[in-house]
């Protein structure tokens, strides 16, 4: 460890080396140029938001997984297994699983039915209401998530860097915004592109160095790791209050259904290929490089846990579980390969948010303006876009100012807490206007309505609220608060639409030549299903 000892003190004050300053910049410099380069080609919203629909099928799988991966799993994942185990991966575990058998359907099915936005399927199938719904659920979902990684990443950089997080915020929350209104989605997943061989290198150097730097070896490493509980996803009872495996399994069946079935994030890259062949292969190839990439930042998590105690390295005074990774990356990564890490961090905010401001503008143009405004121009569209851009931006940035001020169980466990309670059933709606022909709007309406009484009381009962040092519940029933844990809420507000929809179907007329906006008019072939779908649109 003595060749790293002169940079010991880089997280209290003397900064990063000149050489690794120089490689933030390039990095930096490379990002605004690419967003200036493919400013050029947006002429109009169809460019904007689909590329041309001509970006080749390996670019976009990457731009998935990249989007997936996002600064959240680089600097959230280490500390949560850093913390406890790798309970929070089980989530991830289950997307494989579960879009295998769906990816091949979901795919040409939305390419065939919608122009941009995902939520025009649900509009087709059940209504305006059911468009404005999801839509809605997708903001919020997404803009608790953009201030997030906003939040994660300057924070990492404050620590590194030694400037205050609200600076860090600002600045980079300005950079974002900017590239963002330069460069639309082909800029995005480009970005992409480099983000995910940045994230993956400076992941599997980090691996390196705590495996190899220890006198005991990797393999008394891994196992100091498996013996202290690091390496596991358990509690494995099946207990709904607490966080356990069951909990996190059936929270990841309904993860992978809203992210590849209902996010305009990941739908809208399907949109982008040339054709349906492609654009399932960019699907495969997204979910398969995630998987892998989320358990090598858990597994730097559980190694952290080992190397700082148990092998007498030291951590500052103070130091919050989400510092542990960024203290660990200035002071014991050689100069040179610390900018490049830092690059990649910071390359991995920019493209997530990228990604998240691109698609919000399309869903405010496509979902609202469009209607407002039926006859604008692809000009128009394009530049109410650009306004929703710098809007989405300027929220995330004051959820990233929250969280400063906000102290709880840690930010990642405040994603998945956040995604359960923005799911508001949607996943429910795409079960029930995909599998069931026998579905109608008037029974999805009243699972709606079921879902949004119940949201509302499963928070009401299980949040607590302090008042003079004393923590009450917003709304304390006894018995019959909200018994399971929150993050139960990503699957009941799904079966409750799913059930309550279908039943409540059953008492109104059955909906006429719907059939092709199921799966089972996947199954029919040829210019028939085309011109059904063109009919019912």
């Amino acid at each position: 460890m003595e060749r790293f000892s002169n940079r010991s003190q880089n997280m209290n004050g003397q900064g990063l080396h000149i050489v690794d300053h120089l490689i933030i910049l390039a990095s930096v410099a490379a990002t605004v140029y690419m967003g200036i380069y493919f400013s050029k080609r947006q002429k109009s919203s169809e460019d904007y938001f689909a590329g041309g629909r001509s970006i080749p099928s390996w670019a976009i799988g990457i731009s998935i997984f990249a989007t997936l991966i996002s600064s959240v799993t680089f600097l959230a994942y280490p500390s949560a297994a850093y913390q406890s185990n790798w309970i929070l991966l089980v989530q991830g575990l289950m997307v494989p699983l579960v879009l295998v058998m769906v990816i091949w359907v979901i795919v040409p099915l939305f390419r065939k039915v919608i122009g941009l936005s995902t939520y025009e399927y649900f509009e087709k199938r059940f209504g305006v209401l059911a468009r404005m719904y999801s839509s809605i659920a997708f903001i919020l979902t997404h803009f608790s998530k953009m201030g997030t990684v906003l939040y994660l990443v300057s924070l990492a950089l404050s620590s590194m860097l030694d400037i205050s997080i609200f600076v860090v915020i600002g600045v980079l929350g300005f950079v974002i915004i900017v590239l963002t209104l330069l460069g639309g989605i082909e800029a995005v997943i480009w970005m992409d592109v480099i983000q995910g061989f940045l994230l993956i290198g400076g992941g599997l150097f980090c691996l390196g160095i705590l495996l190899f730097s220890q006198s005991i070896g990797p393999m008394e490493t891994i196992k100091v790791a498996l013996d202290t509980d690091k390496i596991g996803f358990g509690p494995y009872d099946f207990n709904l209050t607490r966080l356990t495996f069951t909990v996190m399994a059936l929270n990841g069946v309904f993860y992978a259904l809203q992210k590849y079935g209902t996010d305009q994030t990941i739908v809208q890259r399907y949109i982008t290929a040339r054709n349906d062949k492609e654009a399932k292969s960019a699907a495969y190839l997204g979910v398969f490089l995630s998987v892998p990439v989320w358990t090598l930042f858990m597994l730097v998590g559980s190694l952290l846990y080992v190397f700082y105690e148990f092998s007498g390295n030291i951590l500052p005074g103070g130091a919050t579980v989400d510092a542990v990774f960024p203290y660990f990356i200035m002071t014991e990564l050689p100069i040179g390969v610390t900018g490049l890490v830092v690059a990649a961090i910071a390359a991995a905010a920019i493209s997530s948010l990228d990604s998240d401001m691109n698609c919000l503008a399309a869903v405010g143009v496509e979902d609202y303006y469009a209607r407002l405004k039926p006859k604008s121009t692809t000009r128009q569209k394009l530049f109410v876009g650009r306004i929703l851009v710098l809007v989405s931006g300027l929220a995330s940035v004051f959820v990233a100012l929250l969280y400063v001020f906000w102290e709880g169980e840690g930010v990642l466990g405040a994603v998945f807490e956040l995604y359960a309670i923005f799911s508001a059933g949607i996943v429910g709606i795409f079960l029930l206007g995909l599998f069931s022909r026998r579905a109608n709007k008037e029974g999805l309406y009243i699972g709606l309505l079921v879902c949004v009484l119940f949201t509302a009381y499963a928070l009401l009962t299980s949040t607590p609220l302090g008042f003079g040092g004393e923590s009450r519940l917003l709304l304390d029933l006894g018995k019959y608060n909200f018994p399971h844990h929150k993050y139960m809420l990503g699957v009941y507000s799904h079966l409750v639409v799913l059930v309550v929809g279908y039943v409540a179907s059953l008492f109104f007329d059955r909906p006429k030549a719907n059939e092709t906006l199921t799966i089972y008019g996947y199954f029919k072939k040829g210019e028939k299903t085309t011109e059904n779908i063109r009919q019912y649109s």
